[in-house]
């Protein structure tokens, strides 16, 4: 059995490597942006890992209790979708046997979610009112759940790339990002620069939903274009310390139109966590 302890200390670590990258466009140690701190994530992350954490809680009141612990603590919203990518993470330890992969247990979670979990949600996306969402012909978040919480985000999936995570099983995260994260940190031995490669990675191939909630299609063009540029120096350089000056005026770029790839950096949080709790699934199925 996994303590609540050691799970939360382990999400307060991906959250802080998460802070430590050099993420263009986001928030990081490097360089605030969009009205946000370090400080406000640091606080969200330390206020919602208890709740995220406590085992007598369902999916959905982890969620919600997450969140509304960091809307007191910090007045916006910071952390709404890590919060939803970290959940069933979290849960799914709970179901963790001999032999069973993290992954493994994560499709139980995602398969039994349910109208009480969603009904959750829906109070905790309200409360965060992340930018960009508006309202919807079937499963307003601001109307009583009638499905369950993957279904609702079978839903929302074709917009949104959180609510895709739950009716694939994390695709994105174990057949791609966690790749790139691990190749990137057996390469370097730093576990913020992988997270970078994360970033880059994900949006040189995907476009960020909180950006296009935002400003639709306008600068998906552009973002690919200059993150396959920064994956690219990425993979071919054994110190990725010398591209934080190209870093810094992509940084400088996008937050002066006032793009920020903040579904893409909550994917690269939730990366790192699955790495960490792989790392800890393992070294338990060994002793």
């Amino acid at each position: 059995m996994i303590s609540s302890q050691r799970l939360s200390d382990l999400y307060l670590h991906a959250c802080e490597v998460e802070l430590q990258a050099f993420k263009p466009g986001n928030v990081s140690v490097y360089a605030d942006g969009h009205g946000m701190t370090v400080e406000d994530f640091r606080r969200s992350s330390e206020v919602s890992a208890d709740p995220l954490c406590n085992q007598n809680y369902t999916l959905g009141e982890k969620i919600f209790f997450a969140v509304k612990a960091t809307r007191e603590a910090v007045g916006c919203n910071t952390n709404l979708g890590i919060i939803l990518l970290c959940a069933p993470l979290i849960q799914a330890v709970g179901y963790i046997k001999q032999g069973r992969s993290i992954r493994h247990a994560l499709s139980h979670v995602l398969s039994t979610t349910t109208v009480d979990d969603a009904s959750w949600v829906f109070k905790a996306i309200t409360l965060a009112a992340p930018g960009g969402l508006g309202a919807a012909d079937d499963q307003d978040v601001n109307r009583p759940a009638t499905v369950t919480l993957t279904d609702a985000m079978r839903l929302a999936s074709d917009k949104d790339r959180i609510a895709l995570q739950y009716i694939t099983n994390y695709k994105d995260i174990f057949e791609r990002s966690l790749l790139s994260y691990t190749s990137a940190f057996n390469r370097w031995g730093n576990q913020g620069w992988a997270a970078v490669s994360v970033y880059a990675d994900l949006l040189s191939q995907f476009p960020d939903s909180h950006v296009e909630r935002k400003y639709g299609k306008q600068y998906s063009g552009l973002v690919e274009k200059k993150m396959a540029l920064l994956s690219e120096e990425l993979s071919t350089t054994d110190n990725p310390e010398q591209l934080k000056s190209m870093i810094y005026q992509l940084d400088q770029e996008l937050k002066s139109i006032g793009v920020n790839p903040g579904t893409t950096a909550d994917m690269t949080v939730a990366t790192v966590f699955t790495a960490f709790l792989g790392d800890l699934v393992g070294d338990i199925c060994r002793r």
